[in-house]
């Protein structure tokens, strides 16, 4: 596209200069929508209250669940998921792929979720990408097989089933809208 050409490239250093919420994507900036609603706060809080339960039951203690922290790629890439799952812990920001990114659609946010952010976590290898959908209820996860996501699960109810940090991970769809 003519326009790609002419528009403004920033890096991490331009970045940590802005004020609001912001994300950062192969030098485009993106602003994050205003806060989210109570609906999509409360599903963030039930993922990661989940996830968590799960990590309980795991022998793996370095199994952690992390909500929207920033993810720093390289110089001009930086994202916030929602949600990420890493097999470390984490003092400041993210420095290497999560084991699972989940993503909270919006109207405002599903061609960067759908789009952008699933081509970024592929190809970043992030092994789980899982989006949730409040409006229908609805869960659909991918898992890195060959450099390519695999739909495994699409579903409004049951059980998505990972592995998290060599632990088996077992969501309840239906706990995540309750």
């Amino acid at each position: 596209m003519i326009a790609e050409k002419y528009m403004p490239r920033y890096t991490i250093e331009d970045y940590r200069l802005w004020e609001g919420d912001w994300e950062l994507i192969d030098g485009v900036p993106f602003a994050m929508t205003p806060s989210p609603f109570g609906k999509h706060q409360k599903i963030l809080g039930n993922i990661a209250t989940i996830l968590n339960m799960e990590k309980s039951k795991c022998k793996n203690k370095a199994y952690s669940v992390y909500v929207e922290l920033d993810w720093i790629i390289n110089n001009e890439t930086v994202v916030r998921p929602d949600v990420s799952v890493l097999c470390e812990e984490v003092e400041e920001y993210i420095k290497t792929p999560p084991e699972a990114v989940f993503e909270v659609v919006s109207k405002s946010t599903a061609v960067k979720d759908e789009k952008i952010k699933f081509e970024l976590y592929r190809d970043e290898k992030v092994k789980y990408y899982v989006i949730v959908y409040p409006e229908l209820k609805k869960v659909r996860a991918f898992e890195l097989s060959n450099n390519r996501y695999e739909k495994i699960f699409d579903n409004d109810k049951g059980f998505l089933k990972l592995t998290l940090c060599q632990c088996d991970v077992e969501i309840s769809v239906e706990k995540i809208f309750e």
